[in-house]
């Protein structure tokens, strides 16, 4: 059952990144999806950090521009609300990776402040 429930889950947060709103940046949501497709085990409690921090990295480092971050922001801020029950350590993230984002991933973000 509990294996259902993560492929379920994992569905879940492609089918929200897929649907949320990019903005103009260059970074779509699939590419959110794929760089952070490793770190579903560690931030749902079922495996360890693993490649997740070498996903951060890579989309900190091509989230260059306004836009782009803007549009993360905004794949980020869906997948904060279809997973609120793990939005403490998907927040934490970036700060255990060893990166920092200029905003908080969270559902109430607004995602066009950020620079």
């Amino acid at each position: 059952m509990a294996a259902a429930m993560i492929k379920c889950m994992c569905m879940v947060l492609v089918v929200a990144l897929a649907l949320a709103p990019g903005g103009e940046g260059v970074i779509g949501c699939g590419t959110v999806v794929s760089d952070l497709g490793g770190c579903i085990p560690y931030v749902t409690g079922r495996g360890p950090l693993g490649s997740c921090c070498s996903g951060v990295k890579a989309l900190y480092a091509a989230a260059k521009t306004t836009p782009d971050r803007q549009a993360v922001c905004g794949c980020l801020k869906a997948v904060a609300n279809a997973y609120s029950a793990y939005l403490g350590k998907a927040a934490s993230l970036p700060s255990t990776c060893g990166v920092s984002i200029p905003y908080k991933i969270s559902p109430s973000t607004d995602c066009a402040k950020v620079k």
